[in-house]
């Protein structure tokens, strides 16, 4: 009897065997994961140029619907610290109404999440470059920065724990670490900064039954193993030629699971057929394990990466005539892990 959407990604999140390739392809209408956030603003509506959310950031977004970026930084000035209202968690109208989402869901498995977990939020708060700075010359400043941060993203996991006990099964959250070279920071800095207060949360998350799924952009390489090391269980990474393909299976195939696609950046927009199949060969035969370990997972917004859709469906199928698990032929027996 064939698997269920959720048996599926719980297999190969956790290396027993799915027996095919998971899919969050919501572009195609394909998705064996189906996401039921609370009510956090987020980036807002994509089609105004200038949005608000829930911390007070400020995006602002081009002529072309997107994501945007955050312009204004309510504590770009320290001075502002003591009349910065911080957002509730136990505020009860963030959770409104998913309840009825999750009720949705079927057999799938259920993702909540944070947009911007830590260093993202950190930095949208206060600015990227204040940021940097701070962390060599505000130590104490940065600190309680952070740790206030912490505070509120465990409560958001505390309540929607409580609330819906049972019916999460992993916990999304994304912060860009890298740019195509290396780190923003030293990986030594990072394991003193930051590696104890992701773990405080990843902790939390456990606890919940949840697993872990983080999205990182850039080349994060050099702080995989810490995050490893503290207990995440995904990450989605969507720049697999900057991290180097074989590199990455070569040090971390098998010890955490990866979600990912052809390259957002270097092969979708610009490459052959030829090309982004034998790339999705490639990710699937270094980056997965004989039981599992590889979630193919969309990038949403086609114009903000200039891919054409088509180009999206070559990939889909390159994918899924190169499943390990249900195609048994896929590769070549002396090319299995």
């Amino acid at each position: 009897m064939p698997q269920t959407p959720y048996e599926v990604v719980r297999r190969a999140v956790e290396f027993e065997s799915p027996d095919r390739l998971p899919l969050r392809f919501e572009a195609l209408g394909l998705s064996d994961i189906y996401q039921v956030n609370w009510n956090q603003i987020s980036t807002g509506d994509h089609t105004l140029r200038q949005t608000l959310d829930e911390w007070g950031c400020m995006w602002q977004r081009s002529e072309v619907a997107n994501m945007g970026q955050v312009k204004g930084h309510p504590l770009a000035d320290w001075h502002h610290l003591d009349s910065f209202i911080w957002p509730d968690p136990d505020n009860p109208n963030f959770y409104t109404g998913m309840e009825e989402k999750l009720d949705l869901a079927g057999d799938r498995y259920i993702a909540c999440g944070i947009f911007m977990l830590l260093f993202e939020r950190m930095h949208a708060l206060r600015g990227f470059e204040n940021t940097l700075i701070d962390l060599a010359l505000e130590r104490e400043k940065i600190e309680f920065l952070a740790d206030r941060i912490v505070e509120f993203n465990l409560g958001i996991i505390d309540q929607v724990g409580r609330r819906f006990k049972g019916r999460i099964h992993g916990f999304t959250f994304s912060d860009d670490w890298g740019t195509e070279l290396n780190l923003f920071i030293r990986p030594q800095f990072w394991d003193e900064f930051f590696k104890p207060r992701y773990k405080k949360m990843f902790d939390a998350m456990h606890d919940q039954g949840w697993h872990v799924w983080m999205h990182s952009c850039g080349k994060v390489n050099d702080i995989l193993e810490s995050l490893i090391d503290i207990g995440l269980n995904v990450i989605n990474l969507q720049q697999p030629t900057a991290l180097g393909i074989e590199e990455i299976g070569q040090r971390f195939a098998g010890r955490i699971c990866f979600e990912s696609l052809c390259d957002i950046q270097h092969t979708l927009p610009f490459k052959s057929k030829r090309e982004i199949e034998a790339e999705a060969e490639q990710l699937l035969l270094h980056w997965g394990t004989e039981r599992g370990g590889f979630v193919l997972s969309d990038y949403g917004d086609n114009a903000a990466i200039g891919v054409d859709p088509q180009k999206k469906q070559w990939m889909l199928d390159a994918f899924l005539r190169y499943d390990r698990w249900n195609n048994p032929i896929a590769q070549k027996p002396e090319e299995r892990r």
